[in-house]
């Protein structure tokens, strides 16, 4: 089964648009993992304007499944990665002030700095992943740089899948299928949800763990949380 990992940035939004500390993310990521979750997923950015690194240090002291931290990895990010210790970076090409991650790296142009950063955090022993469109050389670039993972950018097939889910998700199989090739894991994240979830999962082989957030949240105000988690681990099996 394809393990899920839940992102949580939504919830800190929500806490910090209030001020105080309602919702508590410690205390519902915790929940969350009770419901079935494999994982939690957490995107500090710079301006601290959802998930702040005081969460991510009490997340760490406090969860009991797969911790995974994106991010930038600019020197601030690598210092609070090797400090907190994760389960899993994910490394995302995203500038400081980007809304939301929207493209994968060019690992043929950043081959060289993204294969010292992921050197540091294998030598801490941290699985790596790289936030990767479906372009097979540039997968092929990041295989060069040592990290364990990619995380393909699912945002393309969730555009595409209502009016042809086939060739909407034709280059992620392919992609995944090179993956394996190169002797990567595969993970995937942006924009899944309850409608294409499961087609996606069907159709892409090797696929270890989905990180979704935003729809989750979403769905999780008309079903409940416990009943949201439930329905997307569904979709899983």
């Amino acid at each position: 089964m394809t393990r899920l990992s839940v992102n949580i940035n939504k919830l800190a939004t929500l806490r910090n648009a209030r001020g105080g500390n309602n919702p508590d993310v410690v205390r519902i990521a915790l929940d969350i993992e009770r419901y079935g979750a494999q994982g939690i997923t957490v995107h500090p950015r710079p301006d601290e304007r959802h998930i702040r690194r005081s969460d991510v240090h009490a997340l760490k002291g406090s969860l009991t499944t797969e911790f995974n931290i994106e991010g930038y990895p600019s020197e601030d990010f690598i210092a609070l990665v090797l400090e907190v210790r994760p389960a899993q970076v994910t490394l995302v090409p995203d500038p400081p002030g980007v809304l939301t991650s929207n493209a994968g790296w060019d690992t043929g142009l950043y081959k060289y700095h993204l294969t010292k950063v992921v050197h540091r955090f294998k030598e801490a022993g941290i699985r790596t992943s790289l936030f990767m469109g479906t372009d097979t050389e540039l997968l092929a670039h990041a295989a060069d740089t040592g990290t364990d993972r990619v995380e393909l950018y699912t945002g393309p097939y969730a555009e595409q899948f209502g009016s042809d889910r086939q060739r909407a998700v034709e280059p992620f199989a392919i992609a995944a299928t090179r993956t394996a090739e190169l002797g990567l894991g595969l993970n995937a994240g942006h924009d899944l949800d309850l409608h294409n979830l499961a087609y996606f999962q069907q159709n892409v082989p090797h696929l270890l763990e989905v990180s979704i957030g935003h729809a989750l949240i979403c769905d999780a105000l008309h079903f409940g949380l416990e009943n949201a988690v439930a329905l997307y681990l569904r979709e899983l099996r």
